[in-house]
């Protein structure tokens, strides 16, 4: 088995980029918000994290960023973004997305301290992140306002926003990634197949990344095919970096 995500043309573009501009499309389509000056809690800063909290600062939105990894939530101290705990952030997010990948990351307790009007969506597993169930129990009403979009009264009268039952707010509200980021996915895909193949009855039973040469060559056709052209190193500069006879 190949690891496809591990391979950096894939998750440094498609889950970057790709996810990031998908999620903010899918938001918009479905709510028609403005995000400039709009405060975007984005849980999870992996990096479906890190392209949503660039996209939507790049909109002009103040971005905050909830992290349970101690070294995640240092980069995104250092790439500019606030960093604090969900719950101290609940009160101040207009929008939250989820992506991480784990269950239960939006609960009651920060259900409970939303503004009126909260927009909550997940854009990073399946639609267990946002505990739907809980929002339940504390709501007295709910109501669909258009398509994708259900508004649950809560008992102490604050509007809480859900976007597409919970589910993948990119898919359901939007089309998914554009095809000029999703072209490395799948050339991953089938450049593993064919390695699996080309290397069958040499392979243990066990999970592989793909070569870092395959990935150099998915980035270099991605480049060609734009028209861009990039640097080689010399003879002289190989020997160099392979050298540990040479420098300080």
């Amino acid at each position: 088995m190949v690891a496809v995500n591990d391979s950096q043309t894939k998750f440094m573009f498609d889950n970057r980029y790709g996810t990031g501009q998908s999620t903010l499309d899918g938001v918009v389509r479905a709510t028609n918000i403005l995000l400039a000056g709009s405060v975007v809690v984005v849980c999870g800063y992996g990096w479906c994290g890190r392209g949503v909290a660039m996209r939507a600062r790049g909109m002009g939105a103040l971005v905050i960023v909830t992290e349970v990894d101690p070294v995640k939530a240092l980069e995104a101290v250092m790439d500019g973004f606030e960093v604090m705990p969900l719950n101290a952030a609940a009160p101040l997010g207009d929008l939250f997305i989820t992506v991480t990948g784990d269950i239960h990351v939006i609960g009651g307790s920060t259900f409970r301290r939303m503004k009126d009007g909260a927009i909550v969506c997940n854009s990073g597993h399946f639609n267990v992140e946002i505990d739907l169930e809980a929002l339940k129990r504390m709501s007295r009403s709910s109501r669909e306002l258009k398509p994708n979009v259900v508004e649950h009264i809560t008992k102490a009268g604050r509007r809480i926003m859900v976007l597409s039952e919970g589910r993948l707010v990119n898919l359901s509200c939007a089309e998914g990634h554009p095809a000029q980021v999703m072209d490395m996915s799948f050339a991953n895909q089938a450049l593993s197949a064919e390695w699996l193949v080309k290397h069958r009855g040499r392979l243990e039973p066990k999970v592989y990344r793909l070569p870092e040469a395959i990935d150099g060559q998915i980035a270099g056709l991605k480049l060609k095919s734009r028209g861009i052209s990039y640097d080689r190193l010399t003879p002289e500069q190989k020997k160099y970096l392979s050298s540990w006879e040479v420098g300080t």
